[in-house]
């Protein structure tokens, strides 16, 4: 089990880890120890998050969605294997509680009469200006 909030933890069926040979430096380890982590999380099968939630998950997630509706999270940032998983984790429930949070609903409001003459008065001027661009007439 997954604790994401005091209501919501992930089952373990849910949640798959498999680990492979990380890039980068590290000498010889590098070349004997599988310490990068892929967690994979079953998302839109999830049961324990909701439609509204899963459609924000899928938008944080980005390229890490996969077709299948799978969340896929690479860690390969420290030489221990452990800390790594721990990392995986940690990052996956961050993106659920970020995707738990429901963006406010912008409310539109009528600029100010103020707002209105000010804009309307450097349009005039604007105006002004490029009429004035004209040809030069000989006065004669």
């Amino acid at each position: 089990m997954l604790h994401v909030t005091d209501t919501i933890a992930l089952a373990d069926w849910e949640l798959s880890e498999s680990f492979m040979r990380a890039s980068g430096p590290g000498g010889q380890n590098v070349n004997k120890v599988s310490t990068a982590v892929e967690l994979r999380f079953e998302a839109e099968r999830s049961p324990h998050l909701a439609p509204p939630v899963k459609a924000r998950l899928k938008k944080l997630a980005g390229r890490r969605w996969t077709l299948d509706g799978a969340l896929v999270i690479q860690v390969d940032e420290t030489r221990s294997q452990a800390r790594n998983r721990e990392i995986a984790r940690e990052r996956l429930v961050d993106l659920i509680r970020a995707a738990l949070v429901a963006p406010k609903r912008r409310i539109a409001t009528k600029p100010t009469l103020g707002s209105q003459r000010r804009r309307l008065a450097a349009k005039g001027l604007r105006g002004e200006v490029k009429a004035l661009r004209g040809r030069i007439e000989d006065a004669e």
